[in-house]
């Protein structure tokens, strides 16, 4: 466990540039990026005097430089009272600080809209599985229809986030995986510049790719530790009954290929035929690559389960052969070197969880930031693009983090992704 950084408090007359000070206030009340920072300018000195505060507490460990000396005494003259004005400079920190709080509000906006579109469509994808061989016809219509509404919101904007989301999902996780792999693979087919034909035929492979699933006993699909070499053979079997399934439901064959082939790998080393990349079907490629992922991120007994960052190192440095070699480059671009629900550790030695990626600019996430001082219902969130001195230095593993720190970020034992869907039927709307 780690011992609380040692602080001292030290008057604000004897602040300078290199000091690593805390500031004991609420995050809106003063014009900082966070409560805790290393000094860089007079300007921020300047700004700090100007909160009212007769003392700040400062961390030795941290800082550069140590406080300067204290003024010298004088015989004390009564001056008038003068009025601080802001510095031009205070004033442009000001109005930084003002587009932070926004920001902050439309990201919780947006992940409160994404949580609430992912249980809707979680719901209708499961009353589509429910209801799927006794209402054939009108279950894949609603597939139709669930997988158009969520490519709809890909076609808004020309970049798109990805949000990581609650992992509340006990006894749900095969309703969720499909969605995960249906968000990733339409993510990357639309980077990939696929026809809007074939992003829903990924879309509605993707809800149906595991269907086969149903065929299999749970206690073999839903096993926490290893598999016999006879129940492996078993679970192989899903793409085989998935496919068969498709045939009687008269899915249009990209969806059919999909369903069988997601588990083959360009260097013929998959499963059930063993095909290569030639024989492979093109929408059935992408699904492999998302697919593997989320599977990586995401195993029955969540203990074994990599973090998004180890999962893409994972993938990239062992399995790059068995993928298609473009669409997986472009993939790791699209979610950046640390995707959503990967713990970092910022330039100024700040913690946090990766929250959401831009897949116009993965390098610079937006960040749910560690600040014991900012309650955790208030968490900052902070937008690695409009933060331009900030980079991202580490990826930790969740185990690596103190009681404290851990409890504040609540990694998640499941990841989950969603993009924000709102947008769409804003822009529907009269």
């Amino acid at each position: 466990m780690c011992a609380a950084p040692i602080t001292v408090d030290v008057p604000v007359e004897q602040l300078c540039i290199g000091l690593y000070v805390h500031l004991d206030m609420s995050w809106l009340e003063h014009s900082f990026a966070l409560n805790s920072f290393k000094i860089k300018s007079q300007d921020e000195i300047t700004a700090i005097r100007h909160l009212g505060l007769k003392t700040i507490r400062v961390n030795p460990a941290k800082s550069d430089n140590r406080p300067l000396p204290p003024p010298p005494k004088t015989a004390e003259v009564a001056e008038p009272e003068t009025v601080m004005t802001p510095s031009p400079e205070e004033l442009a920190l000001i109005a930084e600080k003002k587009s932070r709080v926004e920001r902050l509000i439309r990201e919780r906006n947006a992940i409160a809209q994404c949580e609430k579109q992912l249980l809707k469509a979680a719901s209708t994808l499961k009353n589509i599985t429910r209801n799927l061989f006794s209402r054939p016809q009108e279950s894949v219509r609603e597939a139709e229809q669930l997988v158009q509404q969520m490519l709809d919101s890909l076609l808004v904007d020309k970049d798109i986030a990805i949000h990581l989301m609650n992992d509340k999902i006990v006894g749900e996780e095969a309703y969720y995986h499909s969605l995960n792999v249906a968000v990733l693979t339409m993510m990357l087919a639309k980077e990939l510049a696929f026809s809007e034909d074939d992003i829903l035929q990924l879309g509605m492979g993707c809800m149906f790719h595991d269907i086969g699933k149903i065929e299999i006993p749970d206690r073999i699909v839903n096993k926490s530790f290893a598999l016999t070499k006879a129940e492996q053979n078993l679970l192989q079997m899903h793409s085989h009954y998935g496919q068969q399934i498709g045939e009687k439901l008269n899915l249009p064959k990209g969806v059919i290929d999909i369903i069988a082939q997601h588990h083959e790998m360009a260097d013929g080393s998959g499963y059930p035929q063993q095909l290569k990349a030639e024989r492979i079907s093109p929408l059935a490629r992408i699904v492999a690559i998302t697919n593997t992922y989320d599977n990586l991120c995401n195993k029955p007994n969540p203990a074994d389960s990599l973090s998004p960052y180890e999962a893409m190192s994972y993938m990239f440095a062992n399995q790059r052969k068995q993928f298609d070699a473009a669409a997986l480059n472009l993939f790791i671009r699209c979610m950046g070197v640390y995707p959503p629900g990967t713990i970092v550790k910022l330039s100024d030695g700040t913690l946090g969880m990766v929250v959401a990626v831009n897949s116009g600019k993965p390098l610079r996430p937006s960040v749910l930031i560690y600040d014991p001082s900012v309650p955790k219902s208030e968490a900052i969130i902070l937008d690695l693009i409009h933060e331009p001195i900030l980079d991202i230095t580490a990826s930790l593993k969740p185990g690596q983090l103190a009681p404290e720190v851990y409890d504040y970020l609540s990694p998640r034992k499941r990841m989950t992704y969603f993009f924000d869907t709102q947008k769409a039927e804003n822009q529907k709307r009269p």
